[in-house]
């Protein structure tokens, strides 16, 4: 329920979420403990690909959700039916571990109006709300509501101390429930607009009115408007002055009612930002609410803090208690096809991949690791198939995009599930719940929702895997940290930082393969070829040997070339070159090709290229070209030293008993490498 508030849904979607994807993905799924349900971090992604299009919590956002929910599942399903499970080797470690550090800390800072029982607007970027909100905190704290959100955290945190098996999760949340109901934390009631003696209040409840009323009345003026300009567009073309008279006319209306409504929801939303204090009427009479530092001095208050829920006719609904979660319709969910929109499909695709790919990552590493102690084969394709099919069958049921879950799964690992028919259980209590038991969530306070959120995503924030990966490779911790930082900046729009990590760790992949170590061979002491340069031995003047470390593809060509012509520029009596191959893995036609002129630019300079150590994926490229028989197989060898002893036998004159590469000679002193 909490991850379903942050996707931006009512809290209830949270528990349609748990009713079949955890039964779905356990049975088609390859993982017999990885459960499936609503994560933070898919519904962080989700809440970011819905905003920009709906209002959070609206029934177009509720059935874009789902919708979601459809296309992710038929993505991740029909990676899994064509066994492209690889593609998520795309998104690299480090690109995960900066985005995850990012989404942790967005998540937690989401969460602050709810902690803080203040009411802020979304602006334009996260890190704007949230000072936002640390602002309005400042001044407008609803103590209550930060009492239960201290309380729930102190008794998740203890019980988890004491025992970790202990659910302290469930136990944060009933006891949380039971006091909220007891006090009657929340405290909603119906005040005619004359008993607010604030005037802008009452303007605002006037304005309210007067629009309800004429609002029928000016959509049924656009609706004619519109009308008539269609009959005059058709009737007269669109260059005509009646033509564009009438769509004048249509736009004036339109944007008349616009206006109205834009400034209407922005008092109502400004006005949800005041607090009011109560004063009790006298002999019967009904009391009066006044701004907050405005009840005349010698009032005696309620001591509530009373904020304005909405406007209603003449009444003003205002709350003089905490948020709770509310009535839960009793029931499980209609089983239905989502609405399709193309429209909506085509702007919601790229997130949909993207929660696709990282719900996935997410997934199959709790999977990976959970099988490696429980030493249990696991395929990747067949948890795509699982995952995918979890999300479709969900969206039947009013899901929203769901995922393998590290808490759910560590829980049912803890509480001793060994089949995936300890998810199946889980969705039995969850329709159980959804029978009969959500009468009792209706006094859960959203600071507990928000305290549940909080703890589990502490989880996700891991600063050691950046500096593994620093540490490792530096540019791997580059990327780390720009995703991380530009997931922050881009933030609610995640899918940038994603995008842009990604390809930056594959620009750095690509700029690291275009210059692979290319390292001239000598004889060492031990009797091995090693690098000439490091180890600082001689080498010959006539025979030079060069191993590259790398595929040797359309990037590096240049590089491979560069070097073998730089050593023959040190040699002038350079005759053969003999290329170690075993680094190269593959060859595409640009190094195939590089190769082909290479040789025969050496060959025109009495310069003979051999080749050792070629695999076969190599050797069937040079064949498939014809290169191979155009230099000839006496110029392919298995070994380095079958290379060396063609070479010695065609310089002739016992050229092997003195050349550095089959006696072992130290580098001069005055030879620096």
């Amino acid at each position: 329920m909490a991850y379903a508030q942050l996707a931006g849904l009512p809290a209830y979607y949270g528990l349609y979420a748990a009713f079949l994807p955890p039964m779905v993905g356990a049975l088609f799924g390859s993982s017999r403990l990885l459960a499936t349900g609503p994560v933070a971090v898919v519904s962080l992604l989700t809440a970011a690909a819905l905003e920009p299009i709906a209002a959070s919590g609206s029934a177009g956002y509720v059935a874009y959700a789902i919708m979601l929910s459809l296309l992710v599942g038929i993505f991740q399903l029909g990676l899994g039916l064509l066994r492209l499970g690889v593609v998520v080797n795309f998104l690299s470690h480090p690109v995960i571990v900066g985005f995850t550090n990012a989404a942790a800390l967005i998540i937690a800072t989401s969460q602050l109006d709810k902690i803080f029982g203040v009411r802020v607007d979304k602006a334009e970027h996260h890190y704007e709300t949230v000072w936002n909100t640390v602002v309005a905190a400042a001044t407008q704290t609803h103590l209550p509501t930060l009492l239960f959100a201290i309380g729930a955290f102190g008794i998740m945190i203890a019980l988890r101390r004491i025992n970790p098996r202990i659910p302290n999760v469930l136990i944060a949340v009933a006891v949380t429930t039971v006091i909220s109901f007891v006090i009657h934390f929340e405290r909603i009631v119906d005040v005619p607009v004359e008993q607010i003696t604030a005037e802008y209040v009452q303007e605002i409840a006037r304005e309210n009115n007067t629009l309800k009323r004429e609002l029928p009345a000016l959509n049924k003026a656009i609706a004619d408007a519109e009308k008539r300009y269609h009959d005059t567009l058709e009737r007269r073309g669109p260059e005509d002055s009646r033509t564009i008279l009438a769509h004048h006319n249509w736009e004036t209306l339109r944007n008349k009612r616009d206006r109205r409504i834009k400034t209407l929801k922005s008092d109502v939303e400004q006005l949800r930002k005041s607090r009011f204090e109560y004063v009790p009427g006298t002999d019967g009479n009904p009391g009066n609410y006044y701004l907050r530092g405005h009840a005349p001095e010698d009032a005696r208050t309620d001591g509530r803090q009373w904020r304005v829920r909405g406007v209603e006719g003449d009444a003003v609904i205002m709350n003089g208690g905490g948020n709770v979660v509310g009535s839960i319709p009793r029931g499980l969910p209609e089983l239905s096809f989502p609405r399709f929109d193309l429209g909506v499909v085509l702007q919601l695709l790229s997130a949909a991949i993207a929660i696709s790919l990282i719900g996935f990552m997410e997934a199959i590493s709790i999977a990976k690791a959970m099988a490696a102690k429980t030493r249990v084969k696991l395929d990747a394709n067949q948890e795509l198939i699982g995952q995918g099919f979890a999300n479709v069958v969900g969206s039947l049921s009013q899901s929203y995009p769901t995922s393998g879950s590290f808490s759910r799964s560590a829980v049912n690992m803890s509480a001793g599930g060994v089949t995936g028919f300890s998810s199946v259980v889980t969705s039995v209590i969850v329709i159980v719940t959804l029978l009969w038991l959500t009468p009792l969530l209706y006094h859960l306070p959203q600071a507990t929702l928000a305290a549940v959120i909080m703890m589990a995503v502490v989880g996700l924030i891991n600063i050691k895997a950046v500096k593994h990966a620093w540490h490792a490779n530096k540019q791997d911790g580059i990327v780390a940290v720009v995703c991380f930082v530009l997931t922050l900046a881009f933030a609610p729009h995640l899918d940038k930082g994603i995008l842009i990590g990604a390809g930056l760790a594959l620009v750095l992949y690509l700029y690291r393969t275009m210059q692979p170590r290319v390292a001239v061979l000598a004889r060492h002491p031990d009797g091995t070829l090693r690098d000439a340069e490091v180890f600082r031995l001689q080498t010959c003047e006539n025979i030079t040997m060069i191993r590259f470390d790398g595929q040797l593809y359309f990037a590096n060509t240049s590089h491979f070339e560069d070097k073998v012509m730089e050593r023959v520029a040190t040699k002038p009596e350079l005759r053969y070159v003999i290329v170690v191959a075993d680094g190269i893995n593959q060859i595409d036609a640009t190094g195939e090709d590089m190769l082909a002129q290479l040789t025969e630019r050496l060959e025109n300079n009495n310069i003979v290229v051999l080749f050792t150590g070629l695999k076969k994926q190599v050797t069937d490229v040079m064949q498939r070209t014809g290169l191979y028989q155009r230099l000839g197989a006496e110029r392919f060898f298995r070994t380095e030293d079958m290379a060396l002893e063609y070479a010695w036998k065609q310089l002739g004159e016992n050229h092997d008993v003195d050349c550095p590469l089959n006696i072992v000679c130290p580098l001069p002193s005055t030879v620096r490498p």
